[in-house]
């Protein structure tokens, strides 16, 4: 079926991303324009500019002569990316704390009575979409687009490495005492708490990571 858009790239771009997300177009995989254009009947104009905004993101590298792969994330680029999502949420925080209303929290508040649930119940699917719900919402709450722009962006980088820290041992029951204190800082309009607590969140998140990178890394004989 032949794609109809007012910006037929974007469109292409959006495709793209999400078989990239779904893991259909896995890390490392050399992207055939010819393949690609055929599948979605386009031409390959509108699929090389959807490439490159893929580039301009992160989640496509191009290589000279080669053509375009899915990016490939690196513990490096994890070590990277992690300190500075916790500043900028932190901030997000911050900015939260200051801008809230009453009724702001109180969906906050059944926000994370849904993620206690989860937790209890260790429906880590659930847990994760409550908890993004309430990523999401604090960012909107800071209500600065810059910050909610360039988080965005990183956070494309850390999805596409598809990583499940709520697997590591204890974590599930961590990540929600974390969630707890940002939600107590936020409800006492302690801006400064509420950031320190965000940072420490993600920090922790990459702690995680990188112990289940380890515990699933190969033993040498």
């Amino acid at each position: 079926m032949r794609l109809v858009h007012n910006s037929l790239h974007d469109e292409v771009a959006a495709q793209l991303r999400e078989r990239i997300f779904a893991g259909e177009l896995a890390p490392g995989t050399f992207l055939d324009e010819v393949r690609l254009a055929e599948q979605m009947a386009i031409s390959r104009t509108p699929l090389r500019e959807a490439l490159k905004v893929l580039t301009v993101e992160g989640l496509v590298r191009h290589e000279p002569r080669r053509g375009c792969f899915v990016n490939e994330v690196t513990e490096q680029d994890l070590d990277e990316i992690f300190p500075v999502l916790a500043l900028l949420e932190g901030r997000c925080a911050f900015e939260a704390a200051q801008h809230a209303t009453d009724a702001d929290l109180q969906v906050l508040e059944d926000l994370h009575q849904k993620l206690s649930k989860h937790a209890r119940a260790r429906r880590i699917n659930e847990y994760y979409q409550a908890n993004f719900a309430i990523h999401e919402m604090i960012i909107a709450l800071a209500g600065n687009r810059w910050l909610a722009m360039v988080i965005g962006d990183l956070r494309k980088i850390v999805k596409l490495a598809r990583l499940q820290q709520l697997h590591a041992p204890g974590r599930l029951e961590q990540s929600l005492s974390e969630h707890l204190a940002v939600f107590a800082a936020l409800k006492a309009r302690d801006a400064e708490g509420a950031e320190a607590a965000m940072r420490t969140h993600l920090q922790r998140q990459r702690s995680a990571l990188r112990e289940l990178a380890r515990a699933q890394r190969p033993r040498l004989a």
